[in-house]
């Protein structure tokens, strides 16, 4: 099976339904299997700044579930479902807003915000209304036990997985891969993340004649495929030892900006492991003609790419960001 697929479509997203139509859909199944005995309650619509770590708010989290919310959320911390990558998937059926309390809601707004930063936790926000109808449509899974290690939690729905593990699996930035993107189609000022397709081409456009050729690329690979390569297998793109000092600066900062919607600590602990895999020097950066929205030369799909880096970025029709950066000797 070639690993290329077409820029244009999204065979992770539903695009038979609506967005009313998704939210009906989402929302009447998980009404229907959420236990019955369980308390439901309107999402918080703010958070309040969270007194401690998002890993602590887990395990507070994790002491006020009942053993039939357990029997739903919590998971063996084996299950193949915890480094499973997808943008638009619930790993249980445990929606926010109608499988938790209002206290537990709070919580749950309480870690997200922990593992955000303060322009991620507001653009997050913004891209779960406009594609889902809020936080309370996503839902929520636990594998392990917070009370030791190891444990992860982890949110997941339309355009977004978030995690927090309390470095459950040493030399993997963010807990593992990530995904998020936006519904809004185009590249345009309404797209929460235009500005990442906007940093990426101020790349390109420091690039010279011959470089661009290195760069430029015809299919992207798929765009979920972002297990870091064999080390004896060849990185497509232009080398970051091939680029001028400010052209490396640029790469860099770029990578820095689709990181950047994160907490500070998982930040600084993607770039020692981006570093430690020989930083910008060893990292590609490629761009891809297809999928280009509107002809305008503007790159929508690019992916930068090194031994311990995997990032693809795809914004055409809509964005899906998928991010994957672990030391080679990472376990788990």
């Amino acid at each position: 099976m070639s690993e290329k697929t077409d820029p244009r479509q999204c065979p992770d997203c539903d695009r038979s339904l609506d967005r009313r139509q998704f939210l009906a859909t989402t929302t009447a199944a998980a009404v229907a299997t959420s236990a019955s005995s369980l308390l439901t309650g309107e999402i918080l619509q703010a958070a309040p700044k969270p007194s401690s770590s998002a890993e602590g708010i887990v395990r507070e989290f994790y002491a006020t579930l009942s053993d039939e919310q357990k029997k739903e959320v919590a998971l063996p911390w084996e299950d193949s479902r915890r480094t499973k990558i997808n943008p638009n998937w619930h790993i249980t059926k445990a929606q926010i807003d109608t499988f938790f309390t209002k206290a537990q809601q709070d919580l749950i707004q309480r870690i997200v915000k922990g593992v955000t930063s303060e322009d991620g936790y507001d653009r997050f926000l913004k891209q779960m209304e406009y594609d889902a109808g809020g936080i309370g449509e996503y839902s929520v899974a636990l594998f392990g036990d917070p009370s030791k290690k190891p444990f992860e939690f982890e949110l997941t729905g339309r355009h977004l997985t978030l995690r927090a593990d309390g470095d459950s699996t040493p030399g993997a930035a963010f807990g593992g891969p990530i995904v998020y993107g936006h519904g809004e189609e185009g590249n345009i000022k309404q797209n929460l993340f235009f500005h990442l397709t906007e940093r990426a081409n101020e790349v390109f456009k420091a690039l010279d004649g011959e470089q661009r050729k290195q760069a430029l690329l015809t299919d992207a690979p798929a765009e979920g495929a972002v297990k870091l390569r064999p080390e004896n297998r060849e990185i497509p793109g232009i080398a970051g030892s091939e680029l001028s000092k400010d052209q490396q600066q640029l790469v860099t900062a770029v990578f820095k900006d689709i990181i950047g919607s994160y907490r500070e600590e998982d930040v600084q602990e993607a770039m020692s492991i981006y570093k430690a895999g020989g930083g910008v020097q060893k990292t590609r950066i490629a761009f891809y003609q297809a999928g280009d929205l509107g002809n305008d030369k503007v790159w929508d799909i690019w992916r930068l790419e090194s031994p311990t880096v995997v990032c693809h970025f795809r914004g055409a029709p809509h964005v899906h960001a998928y991010i994957n950066v672990r030391r080679r000797d990472a376990k788990g």
